[in-house]
């Protein structure tokens, strides 16, 4: 196991990031966390649990990213006679990652959580953070609290495993890294090695996690507590994209909708002034390399407004868009409803 950065999180908590250097490597990391353990899962992943250990198996996608999946997460934990010091470790994607970090949460008023995100979208986002939670009505992680795992370890071979749609999910969180990165690394690497990342080559995968996990990690040390708002810039894209999950009722994946979304604040910025001709057409340019589904429009504009106002990322009654003024500049700030209409409706 390659223990190959720690993030420091919100409370002085540390996450460590470890690489399996295979699945016999991953297995044998699991196991040396004993018996007091948890493992929870879905339907997609349930073929890397250990039957010495207790565990669950919940019904995969997002729709089952509810309040009844953690009661029953929190039922086996009681079942299994599992104490405030055992570990609750998921096994799965960015909805099993969550949830179990949820439940971890309030079990006992907190017991201890493990990540093994198995999708490349958990492995470059919803595994490092501290976030967890689940949706509420049409909320997207509407319930949650701020919960740091105590490890994060990821096993590149596990990506073998995607249909190419969810590998595409993941690269689409990966594209919105290149764009709030300090420096040109990622962004060049994605636009010069597009083949070998949509081919899955081994090596490529692995330097892509790593220098995407970074890009994270820079705006999560400068702002560890959360209280200088710099932790909001990761959501380029994201309040545009919510809203679209929403109203398409959670049929388009996340990286699906961050990409769409990044597209339209990409858009907004130019319209308002604020993007960059130069880093509007580079970012387009490299959207445009990868085969994302860009040409969503909604229906129902009113209904995507609503949800988009009942996004939790409301400050003072306002929503707030990430928008760029150039590569590695991203600023918050509101956006007028017709304006939005505009760039999404049919």
């Amino acid at each position: 196991m390659d223990r190959r950065f720690s993030c420091p999180l919100k409370g002085g908590i540390e996450t460590v990031v470890s690489f399996a250097s295979d699945l016999e490597d991953l297995a044998k990391g699991i196991e040396e966390y004993g018996s007091n353990v948890l493992l929870v899962c879905d339907e997609n992943t349930e073929r890397y649990l250990f039957p010495s250990l207790p565990s669950i198996v919940l019904p995969s996608g997002e729709e089952n990213k509810r309040l009844d999946s953690i009661e029953k997460i929190l039922d086996k934990a009681f079942e299994s006679g599992l104490g405030r010091d055992s570990l609750f470790v998921a096994i799965g994607g960015g909805v099993i990652c969550d949830m179990t970090a949820f439940a971890a949460s309030v079990y006992m008023r907190g017991a201890r959580a493990v990540l093994v995100p198995t999708t490349l979208l958990s492995m470059v986002d919803a595994s490092l953070g501290g976030k967890s939670g689940v949706d509420y009505g049409m909320v997207k992680n509407g319930v949650g609290t701020f919960f740091p795992s105590e490890e994060v370890i990821i096993s590149i071979d596990t990506l073998n495993t995607l249909s190419e749609r969810e590998y595409l999910c993941g690269v689409g969180e990966v594209v919105k890294h290149a764009f709030l990165s300090s420096d040109e690394k990622l962004f060049s690497f994605m636009k010069e090695n597009r083949d070998k990342v949509l081919s899955r080559e081994r090596e490529t995968m692995e330097r892509m996690v790593d220098l995407s996990l970074k890009v994270k990690m820079e705006f999560i040390t400068k702002d560890p507590e959360e209280k200088k708002g710099i932790r909001s810039f990761l959501n380029l894209g994201h309040t545009f994209a919510h809203a679209l999950e929403g109203v398409m009722s959670y049929s388009i994946s996340h990286g699906e909708a961050v990409a769409w979304g990044v597209g339209r604040a990409l858009e907004c910025g130019v319209e308002m002034g604020i993007t960059k001709k130069e880093c509007y057409e580079a970012s387009s340019s490299l959207l445009s390399l990868y085969p994302f589904s860009l040409g969503y429009r909604v229906e129902d504009p009113d209904l995507y407004l609503s949800i988009m106002h009942s996004d939790k990322k409301k400050s003072k009654g306002s929503v707030k868009f990430v928008l760029l003024e150039d590569m590695g500049k991203p600023m918050l700030t509101s956006v007028d409803d017709s304006l939005v209409r505009r760039l999404v409706e049919l």
